[in-house]
Formats: C-alpha cells, sequence, structure tokens
C-alpha cells in the first residue's frame, strides 16, 4: 500500500511538472525574443542605412509593446481562459519572428517587434498565473520558478543561435544560403513558437478558471490528477474565493475608498524593484559595458556567455531553495547581496582613470574586482529577485483578482525595463558608469526595506488563502 501511494505521488508530481514546463514555454520564447535582437543590431542598422534613434526605437519600443501585451493578458485570461491565451500569445511569436525577418523597412521591422513584444508581455503573465493555478502548495515555488528558468535558457539559447548563425555566415550582415544572416537569427524564433502553442493545447485548462466558468466536473479532474488529496474540497474552497456573478475587471484591484488595494500596490513595487537594480543593464548593455571599461570584443563576448551562464545556474539554486527557505528570506538576502556588489562596481568605476573616450580604463586588480562584483551581482539577482518576484506575482494575489493584479505588475514591470534600458546609455555618457551603478546600488539597498516592511511570507499557503 504504501509503495503503492508513493508511485501515485511521483506519477502525481511528474504530470504537474509536465504541464507546467509547457506552460513555461512561454518563459523560453519570453527571453529569446527579447535577446536575439543583441546579435543583429548593427547589421539591422546597416541593412536598413537607419540612424541611432531609429534603431533605438525598433529595440525599445519592444519593451512598450509587452507592456501593453502584459496589461491586456490577464482580462483576456480570465475571459477565454490561459489555454486559449497561450495559443493567441504562441501565434504573435510566430508572426513576429517571420515578419522581422522578411522586413523591408526599419519601420515595418519595427512593428514586428513591437508585436512579439505584445506576445512576451502576454507570455510573462500567463505562465506564472496558470503555473501558480494547477501546482500543489508544496511545491508551486519550486515550478514558479520554471518561469525564471526556462526566460534564461531562452536568453542563452539566442545568444547562441545569434553566434553560429553570425559565424558561419562570417557577420550577421554577410548572406547565409542567400539571406542576409541577422534574419535566420528572427527565424530561429519560430520552432519553438511552434512548440509552445502544440504544447498549450496538450496541458488542461486551470482548474480556478474551470471553476469560475462552472465547469466544476472538470475542474476536479484536473485537480486529481496534480494530486490535490480532496479536490471536491478543493473546488468548494476555489468556489467561495472566485468571483462567479461577473467577470473580474480593473474596478476589482480598487479598495472601498478608491484607491488602489495595498496588494496590488506592493506587486507593482517588487516589478519596478526586480527592474530599478540595473538587470537589464547587464543583459541589453554587457558588450558595450565591458568594452568601455577596457576589455575587448572578444572578450566581452566571452564575459558576457559566462554571466548567462551564472544566471542559469543561479536559477537552479533558487529553485531548489525556494520553497524551503521561503520568499521573503531569499529576497532579503539577494537585497544585501546585490547592494555590496552594485557598490563595488560603482565604486570602482568612479575611481578608475578615464581613457580618450571618457569612459573609465580599468586593468590588473580593479578590472578583475569589477568582473568578478558583476558576476557575483548576478548571482545574487539570480538566486532571489529574479526568478521570486514571478513566484509572488503569480501566488500572492487572491483568485478573484489575480489574473488581473498579475497583469497590472507585469506591465508596470516592462515599463520600469523600459526606463532603466532607455537611460542608461545617457547616463553612461553624460554621468559615468560609477554614477550609473551608484543608483542602482541605492534601488538595492531600498528593496532590502521593502520587503523587511511590506511584503509577507506566502511559502505553503493555498491560493485560496491569499
Amino acid at each position: 500500500m504504501t509503495t503503492r501511494r508513493g508511485e501515485l505521488i511521483r506519477e502525481h508530481h511528474s504530470y504537474v511538472i509536465l504541464i507546467s514546463g509547457a506552460a513555461a514555454l512561454g518563459g523560453f520564447l519570453f527571453g529569446f525574443d527579447t535577446a536575439v535582437i543583441n546579435g543583429a543590431v548593427a547589421a539591422i542598422q546597416n541593412g536598413f542605412h537607419a540612424n541611432s534613434w531609429q534603431i533605438g526605437l525598433a529595440v525599445s519600443l519592444a519593451l512598450l509593446g509587452s507592456a501593453l501585451g502584459a496589461f491586456y493578458a490577464g482580462p483576456l485570461a480570465d475571459r477565454q481562459g490561459r489555454i486559449k491565451s497561450m495559443l493567441m500569445a504562441a501565434g504573435l511569436f510566430v508572426v513576429s519572428g517571420v515578419g522581422a525577418g522578411l522586413a523591408f523597412t526599419i519601420w515595418d521591422f519595427t512593428f514586428w517587434r513591437i508585436l512579439g513584444g505584445v506576445a512576451v508581455g502576454a507570455a510573462s503573465v500567463l505562465a506564472p498565473a496558470y503555473i501558480a493555478e494547477v501546482s500543489p502548495a508544496r511545491l508551486r515555488g519550486r515550478l514558479g520558478s520554471l518561469q525564471q528558468m526556462a526566460i534564461v535558457v531562452g536568453i542563452f539559447v539566442a545568444l547562441l543561435c545569434d553566434y553560429f548563425i553570425a559565424t558561419s555566415a562570417g557577420s550577421a550582415s554577410a548572406p547565409l544560403f542567400g539571406i542576409a544572416a541577422w534574419r535566420w537569427m528572427f527565424w530561429t524564433e519560430v520552432p519553438p513558437a511552434v512548440l509552445y502553442g502544440i504544447s498549450a493545447m496538450m496541458i488542461p485548462e486551470s482548474p480556478r478558471y474551470l471553476v469560475a466558468q462552472h465547469r466544476e466536473l472538470e475542474a476536479i479532474a484536473v485537480l486529481t490528477k496534480v494530486g490535490e488529496p480532496n479536490p471536491q474540497v478543493k473546488v468548494e474552497d476555489i468556489e467561495e474565493t472566485v468571483m462567479r456573478e461577473r467577470k473580474p475587471r480593473f474596478s476589482d484591484l480598487l479598495s472601498r475608498s478608491g484607491g488602489i488595494l495595498p496588494i496590488v500596490w506592493i506587486g507593482m513595487g517588487l516589478s519596478i524593484f526586480q527592474q530599478f537594480v540595473g538587470i537589464n543593464v547587464i543583459f541589453y548593455y554587457s558588450s558595450v559595458l565591458w568594452q568601455s571599461v577596457g576589455f575587448n570584443e572578444k572578450d566581452s563576448l566571452i564575459i558576457t556567455v559566462i554571466t548567462s551562464v551564472t544566471n542559469i545556474v543561479t536559477t537552479l539554486i533558487a529553485i531548489s531553495f525556494v520553497d524551503r527557505f521561503g520568499r521573503k528570506p531569499l529576497l532579503l538576502l539577494g537585497s544585501i547581496g546585490m547592494t555590496i556588489t552594485l557598490g563595488t562596481m560603482a565604486i570602482t568605476f568612479a575611481q578608475a582613470p578615464v581613457n580618450a573616450a571618457g569612459n573609465p580604463a580599468l586593468s590588473g586588480v580593479p578590472g578583475l574586482v569589477a568582473l568578478i562584483a558583476a558576476n557575483l551581482y548576478v548571482f545574487c539577482f539570480g538566486f532571489s529577485w529574479g526568478p521570486v518576484v514571478w513566484v509572488l506575482l503569480g501566488e500572492m494575489f487572491n483568485n478573484r483578482i489575480r489574473a488581473i493584479a498579475l497583469a497590472l505588475g507585469a506591465a508596470v514591470q516592462w515599463i520600469a525595463n523600459f526606463a532603466v534600458s532607455t537611460t542608461f546609455p545617457p547616463l553612461l555618457k553624460y554621468a559615468g558608469l560609477g554614477s550609473a551603478y551608484g543608483l542602482y546600488t541605492i534601488a538595492a539597498a531600498a528593496s532590502f526595506f521593502f520587503v523587511l516592511f511590506l511584503v509577507k511570507e506566502t511559502n505553503g499557503k493555498e491560493l485560496e488563502a491569499m
């Protein structure tokens, strides 16, 4: 009897891991789509004879498209269901990848990138919401961390694809099989997007959405398959927390006094701090950053690869410990680590001698200190604020407002991403790296107190208890 029970538990765990992994493919495309343009920027600018602000818009407007996609994904998921919404996102990924590769001008290329951004934003909401709603409470943190793991693996695979395509052709501008290599970079997104769509058709709908649609028998079947010991009781618990009289709407995020609910403010605060610590400066501008402090182009690319691998390894650490230690301790520890490492980089950059281009020139010990601090910073972010924020956004809201509140939180995160990414180049030019990293250090220090006083632990709690 004990052996059979153990087999059933393993079978249920395998099933919920499988369907969570399928949903997390949206996160893979999230990371892939945002990183694939890195290896193509110069070639696109030359190919379309675009000026700096045109190519800047082509890159940055995709982030605003992501904010738009995230904002509307929640209401769409409540109306059409999580699965149909995933299929729509997969379709947008396919169309965007094909369109970007076929673009004739910088303007239609920008349109396809914005469309891809919409898909990225939608995926950033749908995956954590779905995973939180199908996962048992004891596994929810680890499974929710699959979203961040998928994102960082997507970034890594996109960079590898860019590298192999560019080296096969000789450069991103050179032809590969008669077509400019940079176009193939965007077409490599199509196969995983198709796989995402196929996977979405093979996984069950969220039991909490099914209950909201009065499809209780289907919800019981799904809960049984994921290992819920008392599916009938669970459905009754869900019924008490899901608003069934009407569809959820953004007014549900308001308190009786008319202001936004405190829990929603906290969710938006987590999203803002995740970006204001400057993590995407490392990933979007890593080559520019390391070249600006004295490393050559080849060494800068090697450092970028090391950084992406570091991010993957630390996300694995988060998956291992998020349900053991809890969400709040990991965030606090990460904030401390980021404050120290960012502060180290800020001081190192500020004290470095300036070269003819006005950038700090690091060599010897200062260069090694900056390199180690940068990778330790990624390590600290990777086991804490990277995955844990997505876990919290997927589980901290009650059933009635989860999809909509998560959509708002993700949209704010993309806007914050846009703000940090677009302000780094002028900060680098006019204030210097020391000042830029000084600002990120302040944000990291502030994030510690934000979590300490405002964020509540959710580890082990059922979603219906939120």
